[in-house]
């Protein structure tokens, strides 16, 4: 029988001859498919058996109170989830202070990203982003023939924002940005962003992924929710995937104007939901004590590793999330190669004509094991 990693060989092989955005490489990832990757392959041979270091999973979820509601929504697996949607959304909306009009829910954030992207290109016009950055939007956009205008992050690896705001032009329909970063886990000043938003919401629809704000110390002082309230043109897209540990059950929900949002619900697959992701996710909202414990040990491994990089002398940009982006000191696929047989799986991405690891972090113990690989596989 093929296994995935031959099987997916196989899809890259078999798209090599299109242009990378839109082979079938990048349709499978929602990260870009670096040079490294397609010579080597993306996923590890068997789930289960690498520590994954390379999708910024949460390694200690779900909670105990997910998992929980999620045993007891079995019971209703047999229903459509019409009613609870409307519920987490409404519970959503009184955490957020905003109307349930203001929240749209979807199948992780990915959908909404996908959704927005599509409007973008339907609606003809361009999107502009930093880059890099999780450009699943984008993507999206480009295969709805919209045109994507790009801007390097600055020497800090953070965006640019006098540089994007340079690049707006007037048919630029979305300007997306995420804060933290990824893949860099950088993160924006706070004001800086706000004058920026405020200002382009004149010219377009300013979409902000905070998937990782949740990372944050103080997570409400660098939200641009507060924006929406004041009626700006912004959208702020949220996961539950990240901090709350349930990427397998997709759950993540937009705060953005009623208008804006209706519009792009038009377009959503209906019923795309689960009673167990659902579930999970009311769950989790007021899980604090599993959220204050996942930031607590992402920030002990994160700060392990960067000191790694530190004595190395890499050079990164400062991380705020649970992802690292520093430059490959060796072959970008002997790395892959090299770190899976040592039991890890990290990612490989192209940024001005070099190649660059990104590794997600793991549990202390998991980054440990890792530096000492890595040592092994640099030498």
């Amino acid at each position: 029988m093929t296994s995935r990693r031959q099987w997916l060989k196989a899809a890259l092989a078999a798209g090599a001859g299109l242009p990378l955005s839109l082979s079938l490489a990048e349709q499978l990832m929602a990260a870009p498919v670096s040079r490294a990757e397609r010579l080597h392959g993306i996923e590890p041979l068997v789930n289960g058996k690498l520590i994954r270091l390379g999708s910024n999973e949460n390694p200690y979820g779900p909670s105990e109170k997910a998992r929980k509601a999620i045993i007891e929504s079995m019971s209703e697996g047999n229903r459509y989830a019409h009613g609870v949607v409307q519920e987490l959304r409404t519970t959503i909306a009184q955490r957020e202070g905003v109307s349930p009009e203001h929240i749209l829910i979807g199948a992780g954030s990915s959908e909404l990203l996908c959704l927005t992207g599509m409007t973008a290109g339907l609606e003809g016009g361009a999107v502009l982003s930093a880059y890099p950055t999780f450009r699943l939007l984008m993507d999206y956009a480009v295969k709805f023939k919209a045109r994507w205008d790009r801007v390097d992050l600055d020497d800090k690896m953070v965006h640019n924002l006098n540089a994007m705001a340079s690049a707006v032009k007037s048919d630029t329909k979305i300007i997306f940005v995420v804060n933290p970063n990824n893949p860099t886990g950088t993160l924006l000043d706070n004001q800086q962003l706000k004058n920026f938003c405020i200002d382009m919401a004149k010219k377009a629809t300013v979409f902000v992924d905070e998937a990782y704000v949740e990372f944050l110390d103080y997570p409400e002082q660098h939200t641009m929710v507060g924006l929406v309230k004041q009626g700006h043109n912004v959208i702020v897209s949220r996961t539950f995937s990240k901090v709350y540990g349930l990427a397998g059950l997709r759950v993540g929900y937009l705060i953005g104007q009623p208008d804006t949002l209706k519009k792009m619900a038009e377009r959503q697959i209906w019923g795309n939901n689960n009673q167990a992701g659902l579930a999970a996710a009311k769950a989790s909202l007021d899980d604090k004590d599993f959220v204050q414990m996942t930031k607590k040990k992402n920030a002990e491994a994160r700060d392990y590793f960067c000191k790694y990089l530190d004595s190395k002398k890499y050079f990164y940009g400062k991380s705020y999330a649970n992802v690292v982006l520093f430059p490959a000191p060796k072959d970008g696929k002997m790395i892959l190669e090299e770190t899976e047989k040592r039991g890890f799986q990290i990612r490989v991405w192209d940024y001005q004509d070099k190649e660059w690891c990104r590794v997600s972090i793991g549990t202390l113990d998991e980054m440990k094991a890792f530096t000492k690989a890595f040592d092994q596989v640099v030498a």
